[in-house]
Parts: C-alpha cells; structure tokens; sequence
C-alpha cells in the first residue's frame, strides 16, 4: 500500500471508529431517557418549552399555587364537621375503627374520642361548612372546591412530604413542581420555572422542610425548585460586588458558558446545557428578582386585603409575592407554611393558624380572579396529611393518614361543591376516597398532561410523578 493510501485508509478507519463511538453514546442516550436527551439538546436556542409539546389535551390550568401547610392541619377544625364526634368526646374512640391500623403515637395507648374544638358555620350560596375560624375562607366558598375524602400512605412527616411532594416514598424522585416544569416549560424569561417560598409564625412546632421537598431527582437540576428568601436578600449574592458591573458580570459569564460549551462537546453531557442555562438565568435574575421583591408599586388597599407587609416574610406577604410571580410567568409556585404539627393545644394553636392563613388564602384567590387569572391558576391547599379523631396527651391530635381534606379553586375545578367524606368520626374516607396519585394526576390533566404519559426512562423504568396508579377525579372539573 502506497503511503498516501495507507493515510488514506487511516483517516478512513479513524472515521468510522469515532463515528461509531459516537452513534453508540447516542443509541445509549435514547436508551436511557430518549424524550430528555433530545429536548435537553436544543436547551441553548431559548427558553424551555416543556416536554409535552403539543399538550397531551386542551389545558384549564397554566400555572399552579400548591400552598402547602406543613405539619398536618386538622380536618376536624378546618374543613369537616363531625357532630358524632362530638357528641362521643371523651368516650372510648371504638375499636371496630382502629383494630389494627396504623397509629402514630398513640399506638399502644388508650383511644378517647376528641370533638371539634370550635364550630362550623356554612357559608356562601353553596352552603360549604368551613370551621368558623375562616370566615375570609369562607367568603370564597362559592369558588372552591373541599375535598373531604383524601388519603395517604405515611404516617410520620418526612415520608409524608415525599409522596405528597414526589408521589413515591423513594427518595430522590422529582418533585411535582419539577414534572410541571419539566412538562410545559415556563412562560417567564428572567424567572426560575419553579419557585419556592417559606414562612412559618405561631402556634405549632416549627416543621422542618428538607431541599429535596423541591428537588428535581433524576431529571436534570435545571428543573429543580429554587428557593427565594421571604426575608433579606431574596436570593444569595444577587448584588454584584462593588466596583463589578454589570457589563463585567455579563463577560465573566460569557467566558465561563464558552468553556461549558467546549466541554460538552468532548463530554456530550446534557447536565453541562443546565449548567450554562443556569448561569444565564442566575444573570437575568439579578435584574428580575430586585423589581419582583420591591412591592411598593402595590396598591394600599391590596397589601391590606392580603394583610402582608412587605419584607415581613409572612404567609401573607408570601401570597401576594405568589400573586407577582403567577403574573411573571412561573410555572409552578409552592408556599410552605410550616408550624401545624399540633399533638397538644389544638383548640388554641389551630386559632392561631387561622389568623395567619385565612385572610390571605381567600385575598389570593380573590385578588387573582379580579385580575382575570383565576381561570387559568390552580390554587391548592393542603398538607401532607391530617390529624386524628382520638385526642393525644388530653387537649392535641396525632398524625392521620386515613382522611384528611384538601380545598382547591380556579384552573378547571368545579367551585362551591364538596367532593367525598369520611366516616361520622372523620376517621376513614369512605365516600368517594381520593389517593395523593388521583390528587397529581387530576393536577395533571387540568395543566393538560395525561399523567400516564409524562414519563422518563431510568434505571430501565418508565417513571412518573402518580407512580404505578391514579385517576382523574372527574367530578371536581367544571
């Protein structure tokens, strides 16, 4: 063979050897996770347009705002008035409701019967009864919808807030803010897709809330919920150091994503793409979130209708902070208000609650329908679980898995109606019960996503927020 052939054959040889290397790092990709790998490549051109492009049907809902009471509100004082229990408080909780379930810490303990702490009162046209400790609440009885009739599958708070939030036990699966994000993309430029706040106040132990509440698992951290401090600095180093100015800061991140960009063409990583889009969105927020925290263009009448004071890092303030990011174009937007674990003082602690939750939750929806984006916004609220009929240590509640409620509104739901029950001692949901997989996969379907079909491949499984199970409650839609 001739030199020049032999170099020839060489180049040839080389060629095909590195083009078949990298068709099988493609093949091993689209094995993997095929929908991820593709969508991820393109995540350079501009912001992320979703998964599910077209929708999988037409869509209620845009956005959602999850607030999420931590801890486990009582049904028994919200949202579920049971006058047999009443009348049994202080007799022996009967043994034909609790042979042999699962009990917090009351297992092994005598069980007392322990009734509503205050009254219920109906309101609106519908005739929704609401504890009368949420008048505000019930003022918008006529938009919402109660569900009496949930259930879930762990009894004590950190596994409860991982199914509730990931719809699995397992740790390290995404988030129901990440699948959301992950699905439809986000309408905001300058703005996380998925946005977290915290507040706590009086009343309860203080719930501790864990990162991987928001976390986005196995889909890449570019879908993770990103936390804004409700006090200070909303987030850290969002100001530039003195003397570096913007334009320094704009070229500084230039040059880093410019490297990014050589390594993902050795690596093929798609985690290096969230890491370039990351530093882009971190640029843009430096602008975005100051005008964002900076409320003073709000109204008098407003912050009184929501009861917040800017900067206070309420539940209030954190409302209408929602309100401002709904309007922005976040995707998905989760409130934990964190101090409703009551196994003492329920009767004075659940007051206190509902002196910090109950005016702004009705200002919210109420202020969001003024503005024409109730339609469209899914407001939930609820915690991870609820509280037990039988009483713990004389005057609180243990954890409770087997009922509990929930109350939504706008995006889709059906409002002043009640959708199922528990039994007379709001034990069991016995009437129309409705799982935390039916509760994300209705979720789903009203953003306009089959939850079925809302999958990534890992580990060889096709994975999904509702697991292995969940239906649409149909009944709740309008």
């Amino acid at each position: 063979m001739e030199p020049h052939e032999r170099a020839l054959e060489n180049n040839r040889r080389t060629f095909l050897g590195q083009g078949i290397a990298g068709l099988g790092l493609l093949a091993l990709n689209s094995l993997l996770n095929p929908r991820l790998f593709a969508a991820l490549a393109a995540q350079e051109a501009g912001r992320w347009r979703g998964a599910v492009n077209p929708l999988h049907h037409p869509a209620k809902a845009k956005r959602v705002i999850f607030l999420y009471q931590a801890g486990g509100p009582s049904h028994l004082e919200t949202f579920d008035f049971k006058p047999k229990l009443a009348e049994m408080h202080g007799k022996a909780m009967p043994e034909s409701f609790t042979k042999g379930q699962q009990i917090a810490q009351l297992q092994g303990k005598p069980l007392v019967c322990f009734g509503p702490q205050h009254g219920f009162k109906k309101f609106g046209q519908s005739g929704q009864e609401l504890c009368e400790l949420f008048p505000h609440m019930g003022s918008v009885a006529d938009q919402v919808c109660i569900i009496r009739s949930m259930s879930t599958e762990q009894i004590n708070h950190d596994p409860a807030h991982t199914v509730m939030n990931t719809g699995s036990i397992i740790a390290g699966r995404p988030s129901m803010g990440s699948w959301v994000f992950y699905g439809l993309g986000s309408e905001a430029d300058d703005l996380p897709g998925f946005v977290v706040l915290l507040s706590s106040g009086r009343g309860g132990q203080n719930q501790p809330i864990a990162a991987r509440q928001w976390s986005a698992g196995m889909l890449p951290s570019k879908f993770q919920g990103v936390k804004l401090n409700s006090t200070g600095d909303p987030v850290l180093y969002i100001r530039n150091p003195e003397g570096f100015s913007a334009e320094l800061q704009r070229h500084s991140i230039d040059a880093i994503n410019a490297l990014n960009r050589v390594q993902h063409t050795a690596l093929q990583d798609p985690e290096i793409l969230t890491r370039i889009a990351q530093y882009e969105m971190a640029f843009k927020m430096q602008s975005s979130v100051p005008g964002l925290m900076d409320m003073s263009s709000e109204p008098p009448q407003v912050l009184e209708m929501y009861g917040a004071r800017p900067g206070d890092g309420s539940f209030a303030s954190n409302c209408l902070l929602a309100r401002r990011l709904a309007e922005r174009g976040v995707r998905f937007i989760q409130l934990y208000h964190r101090d409703w674990d009551h196994h003492a003082g329920v009767k004075v602690n659940i007051a206190l609650k509902a002196e910090e939750v109950d005016k702004p939750t009705a200002a919210l929806i109420t202020d969001l329908k003024q503005r024409g984006m109730l339609d469209d916004t899914l407001v939930i609220w609820g915690g991870e679980f609820g509280r037990t009929p039988m009483s713990q240590g004389g005057d609180g509640r243990d954890h409770h898995i087997k009922g509990f409620s929930f109350m939504l509104a706008g995006g889709g739901i059906k409002g002043g109606i009640t959708h199922g029950a528990t039994d007379d001692l709001g034990y069991e949901a016995v009437e129309k019960p409705v799982t935390v997989h039916d509760f994300h996969a209705t979720m789903l379907h009203l953003l306009g996503i089959d939850h079925e079909r809302l999958t990534v491949k890992f580990q060889g499984q096709e994975v999904r927020l509702t697991f292995t199970s969940g239906r649409v409650v149909k009944e709740i839609l309008a």
